[in-house]
């Protein structure tokens, strides 16, 4: 329990200190979703659907660009989907590896080399 503990207090203090590239890429992600949506005719909340599915990169295909402006701004988008999500993956193996290391130090069942 102790080392979930200490997970999660470094994982949002962490999300915490990344808020504004997070919060920027989120705002980018929600632009140029909207963007697309304006440029395939789409409603606001298919765009904003579409945008995090894609984004996600999980892609169910129920929405997608068919213009070529509109495919260009998928691509960007799921590449700042990666950027972000990869950012997310950093922050909780950071968390990880720091809450390993601090609970099984201070019980002295670890060593660094």
């Amino acid at each position: 329990m102790e080392f979930t503990l200490t997970f999660l207090r470094i994982f949002f203090l962490d999300i915490l200190y990344a808020s504004p590239v997070l919060g920027f890429l989120l705002l980018l992600i929600v632009l140029v979703g909207s963007l697309i949506g304006r440029l395939e005719g789409w409603s606001a909340f298919d765009a904003l659907y579409h945008a995090f599915i894609n984004a996600t990169t999980v892609g169910y295909g129920d929405f997608h660009p068919s213009k070529k402006g509109s495919k260009a701004l998928a691509i960007l988008l799921a590449l700042v989907g990666l950027i972000f999500t990869g950012m997310v993956v950093a922050i909780a193996l950071h968390a990880a590896s720091f809450a390993y290391a601090e609970v099984y130090t201070v019980a002295g069942l670890w060593r660094r080399s």
